[in-house]
């Protein structure tokens, strides 16, 4: 018998704990596994031994559904890069040395593109030095741009809450006789799949957002202010949806990254807000829809979070099956009856890589997104969560604060 240690990485999402409730409740079916850990704030709690048994706080299966519908990572996060081991094999000997004192024959990494560079660099220290622990990767990332995988878990959660997000500002907007557009932010930094994700509201017979702008598609300032103008023409209230990672001019974002280089984004949507002030004249606010559309568990997908749980269970029988380096992928077989499997990849072949919005899902003129793309949206928002509820809100489970110090 051995134990086994899983950990979260990267930004939160409201379908992570979901893969961390497949990997546990996998694995309490697998008599090979005795203890099952959790690593607080990701690879840094492997490298510091800072890991709690979750045994011991996972008591019941209403604690596994109450962990699904809870949002963000319960165990904590981080944004840790680990640096090549040829040059600096420091921290890949801490987490050896964790991982043999608590015997722990696998561990699974729950994150994004970066998570998955973590994945890939242990599993080839490990492969180097001998050693049989097996490194399995989960991916979770509502940018939906990692590489082989059709979608990412969290991604379909997130869409839908910036669908519904927008169809209940749009009908907010329309109330007034003047006219007005709204300008909506939404993240993404390189990739437009979250940003695209909102035209699915164009088959509900809506005409908003009436313009989608996504990074993959060039944006020009005076081309935007030409398509506001045209679609003021037609519309009394415009609802623009913008991704957060469009170019601008230098000084509208800020320019600090995190550990891996990626840049925090965000001012795109006040920014545009300002200039159609300035040179159209009319009413115009910009919503920023920020963390919320990661976290909004309320609105979470069923699809998503049924998925991700399964993806976090393929994941344990994937280690027991003897692989290592390798990451969690779903491959869709169809869209109608939608149909996907889980399949594996190697981690080298995800890691660093982004996945961008197909060229053929954007029209011609860059300003929103062709009806048949809306194919690939629409199944991963269907189905509600059924959530407990506590006091009129949705109810969460907590690891005691104290026990993550």
């Amino acid at each position: 018998m051995f134990n086994i240690a899983v950990a979260q990485s990267g930004g939160p999402t409201c379908a992570i704990n979901a893969s961390l409730v497949g990997v546990f409740r996998e694995a309490l079916t697998e008599p090979e596994i005795d203890a099952i850990f959790g690593s607080v704030n990701g690879i840094e709690g492997i490298i510091s031994n800072h890991l709690v048994d979750l045994k011991s706080m996972i008591l019941t299966n209403d604690d596994m559904e109450l962990l699904r519908q809870t949002p963000s990572t319960v165990l904590g996060s981080c944004r840790f890069k680990l640096p090549d081991y040829h040059e600096d094999d420091a921290p890949y000997r801490q987490i050896a040395n964790t991982l043999r004192q608590r015997n722990i024959g696998a561990f699974f990494y729950i994150g994004g593109n970066d998570s998955m560079d973590t994945v890939q660099k242990l599993s080839a220290y490990f492969s180097e030095t001998g050693s049989d622990i097996r490194i399995i990767g989960i991916p979770k990332t509502i940018d939906n741009d990692l590489c082989v995988t059709d979608h990412t878990p969290g991604f379909g959660s997130a869409a839908k809450y910036v669908a519904a997000t927008l169809h209940e500002i749009t009908r907010d907007s329309t109330v007034y006789s003047i006219p007005s557009v709204t300008i909506v932010e939404i993240m993404g930094r390189h990739a437009g799949w979250l940003t695209a994700s909102s035209a699915v509201l164009h088959r509900m017979g809506e005409t908003a957002p009436h313009l989608v702008y996504v990074p993959e598609a060039h944006f020009s300032q005076e081309r935007f202010l030409a398509d506001v103008r045209q679609e003021m023409s037609k519309h009394k209230a415009v609802i623009v949806a913008v991704s957060e990672g469009i170019e601008v001019p230098e000084g509208v974002q800020s320019g600090v990254v995190d550990n891996f280089g990626h840049k925090y984004l965000s001012g795109i949507g006040k920014y545009l807000e300002s200039v159609v002030r300035s040179e159209i004249g009319c009413k115009v606010r910009s919503i920023e829809l920020n963390v919320m559309q990661r976290c909004s568990s309320h609105l979470g997908s069923k699809t998503d979070i049924d998925e991700s749980e399964a993806i976090g269970a393929a994941g344990v029988r994937c280690a027991l099956s003897g692989e290592s380096g390798k990451v969690m992928v779903f491959r869709r077989i169809s869209d109608m009856p939608y149909t996907v499997t889980i399949e594996t990849a190697d981690a080298a072949e995800v890691a660093n890589c982004e996945k961008f919005l197909p060229e053929k899902y954007i029209n011609s003129a860059g300003n929103n997104i062709r009806d048949f793309a809306l194919n690939y949206f629409l199944p991963l928002i269907q189905g509600e969560q059924h959530l407990v509820m506590e006091h009129g809100v949705p109810k969460h489970f907590a690891i005691h604060e104290s026990v993550l110090k």
